[in-house]
């Protein structure tokens, strides 16, 4: 998981670096395509990069040289994709300066881009097979919406659950558990420590938020905090955290699966 986190923030500059580079020679290409990265975009940047590559060419010309990376490349959606690209390519205002130069560069983000994203699709099946082999991880994946990056990143950084007596001591582990700011202007407020395992504490957050949307027990009990508790959602999702690292603790004290109604009846009792 630290291996993927590293490649995770080099993949994330490339594609910032690539976004830079079509806001400076093609700024109207993020209109015809939200998502750079697709099939279809991708195949595009390798053959027609710059506004003046596809000013001389028609809709058929920009299908067929599809064709070359990519199976489904015409119908109705590549058929208006090809024209819009044409119309806004013809009216660019993009920077044509040193255009070789550039179109080197772009090609040079994209192999690279392209690169680690298959190095982290390979990393994403080695952790699939690490988890099979850890017990533990079966029973958290029966948390509805906790995913396999999820689950290897809290295990990551908690280590064996089973050596944890309560879900607090995850959240110190993790800089989640509250202490008294001691400078500037905060000082005397009661804040997070944050002095634990940010990647810990990241993906525990990312989780949390993920289960409020994938989750119907968590959806449910943040609903509850931020209607009836009148809670910030910052808040309630702080909360369920908490709650969260409890649940983790729990099952894998006692060698059970996820128990939704169980969750709930306890979070009533408690509340």
């Amino acid at each position: 998981m630290s291996d993927r986190e590293f490649w995770v923030t080099n993949s994330v500059r490339l594609q910032n670096r690539i976004v830079r580079w079509l806001d400076i020679r093609f700024p109207e290409y993020l209109s015809v395509f939200k998502d750079w990265g697709c099939k279809r975009s991708l195949s595009t940047l390798k053959t027609f990069p710059c506004p003046q590559d596809l000013e001389t060419y028609t809709v058929p010309d920009i299908i067929d040289a599809w064709r070359v990376h990519m199976q489904r490349a015409g119908g109705s959606t590549g058929i208006e994709k090809a024209a819009q690209l044409i119309a806004h390519a013809r009216r660019s205002v993009g920077d044509r300066t040193a255009v070789e130069e550039a179109k080197a560069d772009l090609k040079r983000l994209i192999e690279e881009y392209e690169r680690v994203t298959a190095m982290l699709k390979q990393m994403e099946k080695d952790v699939e097979t690490l988890l099979s082999e850890i017990p533990m991880a079966q029973q958290l994946r029966t948390i509805k919406g906790l995913g396999k990056i999820f689950t290897a990143a809290i295990l990551a950084g908690t280590g064996d659950l089973r050596q944890y007596a309560h879900g607090r001591q995850v959240l110190r582990k993790a800089g989640l558990n509250l202490a008294e700011s001691m400078s500037g202007k905060r000082k005397g407020r009661i804040v997070l420590s944050k002095r634990g395992d940010s990647a810990l504490r990241k993906y525990l957050y990312l989780a949390t938020v993920q289960l409020v949307w994938n989750n119907p027990v968590f959806r449910h009990l943040h609903e509850h905090n931020v209607q009836k508790k009148k809670m910030k959602k910052q808040q309630s999702i702080f909360k369920l955290i908490g709650k969260l690292a409890r649940i983790l603790v729990g099952i894998v004290q006692r060698g059970e699966t996820f128990t939704p109604q169980k969750t709930v009846l306890s979070w009533t009792e408690a509340a």
